[in-house]
């Protein structure tokens, strides 16, 4: 019996079911990337959706904080994971990539800033097997990061960021942000602190992924003043036109319409103001 054929099969489907090779990173061709791991492909971002840093109010000691954590990286010095933690809205995100513009724009060997989605966070494995070999040195971003109680993927995390036998390359740095600060639901926690034999103990493993950030950047709603800076910030660089006390009455009435103080809401209603003086911003 002629075996050929079905050796020939059976070698078709052992290649189907092989893990693809890793594609090369190359990352000479811009300063901010978005991690796609279906392909295994790292994409260009050519024009970051950014506030400059200079326009983030309100916010001023955690700005402080993580450009200086972020310019030791820079520099090839030590620095520390962070996570930006708190209320929707109030820049956490604007915080990360505000900071990364900031710091290149006065470094030699500029930063590159790589987004990883967080339905992708267990090929973060793959993504970092890319980055290792590179001489750029990379923030690694995930926006909105948190856990759902049947999601076991915060394990890999956990061992990326410290403890793993490979760990985090020397020239990666990971940045997160989160409503979240222990990036589980309480619920969950209190779950597992009710059901244990040892509370204690069966909260450490859901627990102790926050203890991998070195840094922790808690960020809060706004009082009004601080509201009312960041929209007159806003009006002052791009130009609108509105007469003070008219100002603060518009944004007030547009706050209390979303039911927040944020620097999003400020955004929002800048937004309308300038759409409404014929202005694209």
């Amino acid at each position: 019996m002629d075996q050929i054929p079905l050796l020939g099969r059976i070698a078709d489907a052992l290649e189907r079911l092989a893990p693809k090779a890793t594609a090369k990173a190359d990352l000479s061709g811009a300063d901010a990337f978005v991690w796609h791991p279906q392909g295994g492909a790292l994409s260009p971002v050519r024009d970051v959706n950014r506030v400059e840093f200079g326009l983030l109010k309100g916010i001023e000691r955690q700005s402080e904080t993580l450009s200086q954590n972020t310019r030791q990286f820079a520099d090839g010095y030590g620095a520390n994971n962070a996570l930006l933690w708190g209320a929707r809205g109030t820049g956490k995100s604007s915080l990360v990539k505000a900071v990364h513009a900031q710091i290149n724009s006065g470094a030699k060997n500029k930063v590159v800033l790589v987004e990883i989605h967080r339905d992708d966070i267990t090929t973060l494995p793959q993504l970092l097997e890319l980055l290792r070999a590179q001489s750029r040195r990379v923030i690694l971003f995930c926006d909105d990061l948190s856990f759902d109680e049947d999601d076991a993927s915060y394990k890999s995390l956990k061992a990326v960021l410290e403890g793993g036998i490979e760990g985090r390359p020397e020239n990666v740095i990971f940045y997160a942000t989160s409503n979240r600060r222990h990036l589980m639901p309480r619920d969950m926690i209190e779950n597992e602190r009710s059901s244990a034999i040892n509370p204690s103990e069966a909260i450490e493993e859901k627990v102790s992924l926050s203890d991998r950030f070195g840094l922790w950047l808690g960020f809060h709603n706004l009082d009004q003043e601080t509201y009312f800076e960041i929209v007159e910030s806003y009006v002052a660089h791009y130009g609108l036109k509105s007469e003070p006390k008219q100002l603060r009455a518009d944004a007030l009435e547009w706050s209390m319409g979303r039911g927040a103080r944020s620097g999003r809401v400020a955004w929002q209603f800048i937004q309308d103001l300038a759409g409404k003086q014929g202005k694209n911003i």
